[in-house]
């Protein structure tokens, strides 16, 4: 009968329980909760923030898995994804109706990972005067409008010309195209500087786009990594 050295019995035995080890976390599934937190130091979180908490699931007609009070934060757990939400915004209008406001960033209670978002304005305004910039020179080459050329300077588009006619007639296109632009000219040597100004109005479109493109990305990378429980924060 053959046998193999205990070294190697050894060796099978290790990756046996390094393999079990691995695979445990297969064993528990997702457990969608919503956890209310207190943000500020003068608003605490006690027993009777429990008590309005499953008062307010019970008139929802939500039973959650359980609900906790750890001494900081209350967890109510539930059985899918499609209770959670409908928990969090029943406990969200009852938290509100006693002060207290809601956190829409997503939390990860086995991680403890906060997300929050900013939009570089000055990097969104840049972007788009660079794409401003090029829609310009096309139209000004479509309408016959010569110029001495087309530039960013920041956030703004430059245009020179050599004559005030030539400057009057860029003028109405950039008018009619490209209304998010306010337009200055100006004389500069022996030619004329025409600048193209981003309106505020614009600007804020511009930024909300940029914040919404975030939250899209953001929320593709949360369904990506799995984490799906909306917190509301005191």
């Amino acid at each position: 009968m053959n046998r193999y050295p205990v070294w190697k019995y050894a060796v099978i035995l290790i990756v046996l329980l390094v393999s079990v080890l691995f695979t445990l976390p297969n064993f528990f599934g997702e457990a969608p909760a919503v956890q209310v937190s207190s943000a500020k130091s003068n608003v605490k979180v006690d027993s009777a923030t429990q008590l309005k908490i499953e008062e307010a699931l019970k008139a929802a007609g939500l039973t959650p898995d359980g609900v906790t009070f750890d001494g900081k934060s209350v967890k109510a757990l539930f059985k899918d994804t499609g209770t959670q939400l409908e928990a969090k915004d029943a406990i969200q209008k009852s938290l509100v109706a006693l002060g207290a406001a809601p956190m829409y960033l997503g939390l990860d209670l086995r991680g403890g990972v906060h997300v929050m978002l900013q939009v570089d304005m000055a990097a969104a305004l840049t972007k788009k005067a660079e794409s401003l910039t090029g829609d310009i020179r096309s139209a000004l080459r479509e309408k016959n409008t010569r110029h001495g050329g087309v530039s960013r300077s920041g956030s703004n588009i430059e245009v020179r010309f050599r004559d005030q006619e030539t400057l009057a007639s860029a003028k109405r296109v950039i008018a009619d195209q490209f209304p998010e632009l306010t337009v200055t000219d100006a004389p500069e040597g022996t030619e004329y500087k025409l600048t193209g100004a981003i309106k505020p109005e614009a600007a804020l479109k511009i930024q909300d786009q940029a914040l919404k493109q975030n939250i899209v990305t953001l929320h593709n990378r949360i369904n990506e990594l799995g984490v799906a429980e909306p917190v509301i924060q005191q």
